[in-house]
């Protein structure tokens, strides 16, 4: 088997290259090369509430696959990612089920990663696809998401339409206070892409809130 290359989540950011999509950002362990992986909304969505910790009131599909797996016994050991085709990334996982039996399935590359970060498992990829896709960030600045700008540019169901959007309070102007009892009310409403976007917003206000405060301490 060809060595493989041991991956991690970097963070999710609004696709430039493609309306209504979203680039999941890998990185390597243990070098500077992240991999963009393009992944449509509800993929995303998933992908971030587990990113972000949020509990949702009933599962969600991918919450469903690992509690049923794990009612049977069945572990996912790996994620690999094994193919890059015209832009597109092919996955497997591969399953134990305690008994010495190990299958292998092939799964879209964002379920395989909504998969694997439920649960823990390791995801790796080829040096190849890593030379053919993978780039290296200038500014490392860019740790969880892009700037906030991308997520006020993007239209929602709970924010006012472009046209009057100003005529609403901006979520970036609420306190954080606001900001969780807003993010509370969405998950209860089961708005979880909403809440994501919120859940985002209210992260870089705290860590804004925390650099002021080191500031005012020094």
């Amino acid at each position: 088997m060809d060595k493989r290359i041991s991956l991690h989540v970097m963070g999710l950011s609004y696709s430039q290259l493609q309306s209504g999509a979203y680039a999941l950002i890998l990185a390597e362990d243990h070098g500077p090369r992240r991999i963009p992986v393009i992944i449509g909304a509800a993929e995303a969505q998933s992908i971030v509430i587990t990113l972000e910790g949020i509990r949702t009131p009933r599962p969600l599909t991918h919450d469903l696959f690992v509690t049923f797996a794990h009612a049977f016994g069945v572990k996912l050991k790996d994620v690999y990612i094994y193919r890059f085709e015209d832009g597109i990334f092919s996955s497997e996982l591969t399953f134990d089920d305690g008994n010495g039996r190990r299958i292998t399935l092939d799964a879209r590359t964002s379920d395989a990663i909504a998969l694997a970060l439920r649960t823990n498992t390791p995801i790796f990829t080829s040096p190849e696809i890593v030379e053919q896709a993978g780039f290296i960030i200038e500014d490392e600045a860019m740790t969880r998401n892009d700037d906030a700008s991308d997520i006020e540019d993007t239209p929602s169901s709970t924010y006012a339409d472009r046209d009057d959007y100003h005529a609403e309070p901006r979520p970036e102007n609420f306190s954080i206070e606001e900001l969780e009892r807003t993010l509370a009310a969405l998950i209860d409403a089961e708005e979880y892409e909403e809440a994501a976007k919120l859940s985002e917003i209210l992260n870089r206000k705290k860590e804004q809130q925390n650099d002021e405060d080191e500031t005012h301490e020094e």
